[in-house]
């Protein structure tokens, strides 16, 4: 499972829009409860504490409590702000939608003499997603060239919550004119856990319908047959290929624990919670902030968290590269 957080995770209630007067009481009951439990885990700690410093250290349990009262208060007011300005954010994802695809066209654009035919044909914003992600260090990663493409047609994307069970979805509409696929739309669904903890329970993706050829998430390798051989045609595989569509085909984890080893448990994390981390950059970043990750303007104002973690990163540099190295030469045996 992926997720993370501490007790008090702000991020623990982002799913709620609105709280009954029960589900209030019940949130600062369970606030209580897990302070109640990370002390009565060291209660040693307070025992070995001289009866002077216990009656202050019991006073400043009862600030902590009030405190979470009022925590849990903030929490129940900012899902009921989300979701107001939510609603206020949809006219205008509506207008960026319309002008990107070229339904609409904005006022006071005149046909140029220096255009050529095709550019005067030309509508809406071309691979204005395509663009946008590609300028996002998680998803640049994440899309290959042979992907880009496919994601020329990408028309939309859009997200909302879901209640039943709690979490959110993502829809990428693609023009009905994709020759890769037949599917116009591709969702992406997270259901989460919903305790204290924003902890992801699965997330299910929408199985691609490949036209003939075009899948691509795999390659078709060609070998010849061994000298010598009667059959003297060459012999063709499939191989899984990395591509920004596996992102519609989330890691699952396997109804019975007992397949599940310490190893394969620690893997199957690290997928969950890289692939929750490209539906978070998508749902938080890529679409409210589209237009600037398009022109490169959000690039910039995280080119300095970039750096930092690119000097971090320097160290191991070396022996990255030898590993990359390695890997190409496998990729090309395989090709071959």
């Amino acid at each position: 499972m992926a997720g993370g957080g501490d007790a008090l995770d702000l991020a623990a209630i982002d799913a709620k829009a609105e709280l009954t007067a029960e589900e209030k009481a019940a949130l600062v009951m369970s606030l209580k409860n897990k302070l109640e439990g990370l002390v009565a885990q060291h209660t040693d700690v307070l025992e070995s504490l001289a009866p002077k410093v216990r009656k202050r250290v019991d006073v400043l349990r009862d600030i902590q409590s009030k405190h979470d009262e009022l925590e849990a208060k903030f929490i129940e007011e900012r899902a009921v702000l989300e979701a107001k300005y939510q609603k206020l954010y949809e006219p205008l994802y509506s207008k960026r939608y319309e002008i990107v695809s070229g339904v609409v066209e904005v006022d006071d654009i005149t046909k140029s003499e220096d255009e050529t035919p095709t550019e005067q044909k030309e509508k809406g914003v071309p691979d204005f997603w395509l663009n946008a992600m590609k300028n996002n260090e998680i998803l640049a990663e994440e899309i290959q060239k042979r992907d880009e493409e496919a994601l020329k047609y990408l028309k939309n994307i859009t997200w909302c919550k879901i209640d039943d069970p709690k979490g959110f979805k993502i829809e990428f509409s693609f023009d009905t004119n994709n020759p890769f696929f037949k599917n116009s739309v591709l969702t992406k669904t997270y259901h989460m856990i919903d305790e204290e903890e924003p902890i992801l329970e699965k997330a299910i993706g929408t199985e691609i319908e490949w036209y003939p050829g075009k899948c691509l998430t795999q390659k078709v390798l060609q070998k010849k047959p061994k000298e010598g051989s009667k059959d003297t045609k060459p012999i063709i595989k499939t191989k899984d290929c990395e591509s920004f569509f596996n992102f519609f085909n989330p890691p699952q984890v396997p109804e019975d624990d007992k397949e599940i080893d310490e190893d394969m448990a620690e893997q199957l994390q690290d997928q969950m919670e890289q692939d929750y981390d490209i539906g978070s950059t998508i749902r938080d970043k890529i679409i409210p902030h589209a237009v600037s990750w398009f022109t490169g303007e959000a690039q910039d104002e995280d080119y300095d968290d970039i750096i930092l973690e690119d000097d971090e990163d320097n160290s191991d540099e070396d022996n990255s590269n030898d590993d990359n190295s390695d890997d190409d030469e496998d990729d090309e045996e395989d090709d071959e």
